[in-house]
């Protein structure tokens, strides 16, 4: 007899459950599964197939089931190909997208230049309110587990957990339970101490993994530290009067070059509400970057995926076409969704 998707969905479901309460599971239970919609005499039919096959068994003090050696087996390889599949389809799509979005962000600065006369920026898009999606916890060897984590953005971090003891797949299971159920969704400042406690209560004696997977989830969850930003025109600068003495060009030039100052300019964009527009604007002294107090700064933030957002910016003088360069910050911040999305 064939385990169709029907008695697939029913097993899952039987596990899951036993793994959540530890009680036998019963027909009502099942049917109580939105996804399933089947009646209790059809589930029990159902159980009965797959207590005959050998994946539940029958406790006698009950008339529930719990899952047998097999049918964790089954459930296992099942759940780790699933996850696998969609992190490979994860990364093949990032990585594609990543390519694709670097060689138009190279070439939006040189045109956002040519087309304003001033000087501009792009940052490359970094992850901010990181929250974590999902844990995969999977074996490596006897002594080595591998932590998948992937955080919003659909960001994919890798951890290896070396471990002193071997884990049968149901403790391994009931690892990746207990870290998914309580942590999926959550920042790193939502994960806090009473919580950690909690979690490493209910590990047992494995609360050692516990306390390394959440390290490598908060690691996971921080910041990117590197921020590449394309910059184009900046010899446009000199065009302006007022902006061509030579100890101010150079200054102003020399921080398109070394782009840290431009690294603060964005991370300070970051935390300001710029409302829906998400355009900020700067003019001479209320500009963050000291060499760019005679000029004015436009900004623009674009949004490509959850959380996933980098900065665009315009560097001229204080008399620069507004009207001209909100619009054209505007165009390219809606081109830059519309191209990620395709």
């Amino acid at each position: 007899m064939l385990l169709d998707d029907r008695k697939l969905k029913i097993l899952q479901a039987i596990i899951r459950n036993y793994l959540e309460t530890g009680e036998p599971v019963g027909s009502r239970t099942i049917s109580k599964f939105a996804d399933l919609n089947l009646s209790s005499a059809t589930i029990r039919n159902e159980m009965a197939d797959l207590e005959e096959m050998g994946y539940i068994l029958q406790p006698h003090t009950s008339a529930g089931r719990i899952p047998s050696d097999k049918g964790y087996r089954l459930y296992v390889d099942t759940m780790m190909e699933e996850k696998t599949r969609e992190i490979e389809e994860l990364k093949e799509t990032l990585l594609k997208k990543a390519d694709k979005i670097d060689k138009v962000l190279k070439e939006a600065a040189k045109v956002l230049a040519q087309n304003t006369n001033y000087a501009s920026m792009i940052s490359a898009p970094s992850y901010i309110r990181n929250k974590l999606k999902f844990i995969q916890l999977s074996k490596v060897d006897q002594h080595q587990l591998l932590a998948v984590i992937v955080v919003e953005g659909n960001v994919i971090k890798n951890h290896i957990l070396k471990i002193t003891d071997q884990l049968d797949d149901e403790t391994l299971l009931k690892l990746n339970i207990l870290l998914n159920t309580h942590l999926n969704g959550l920042s790193i400042e939502e994960i806090n101490l009473s919580m950690i406690h909690r979690l490493k209560q209910q590990a047992g004696t494995y609360s050692a993994i516990v306390s390394e997977v959440i390290e490598a989830v908060g690691e996971a969850i921080k910041a990117d530290e590197d921020l590449e930003i394309y910059t184009s025109g900046a010899t446009n600068i000199l065009k302006y009067p007022e902006l061509a003495d030579h100890q101010k060009a150079s200054e102003l030039i020399t921080t398109f070059e070394e782009k840290q100052l431009l690294t603060e300019l964005v991370n300070e964009n970051k935390d300001k509400e710029t409302g829906s527009t998400g355009i900020q604007v700067y003019i001479g002294n209320e500009t963050p970057i000291e060499s760019m107090k005679d000029c004015s700064i436009v900004t623009a933030t674009y949004e490509l995926d959850e959380g996933m957002r980098g900065t665009i910016g315009i560097v001229g003088p204080k008399r620069m076409d507004y009207d001209k360069v909100v619009g054209v910050l505007k165009s390219l911040k809606s081109q830059l969704e519309d191209i990620y999305r395709k």
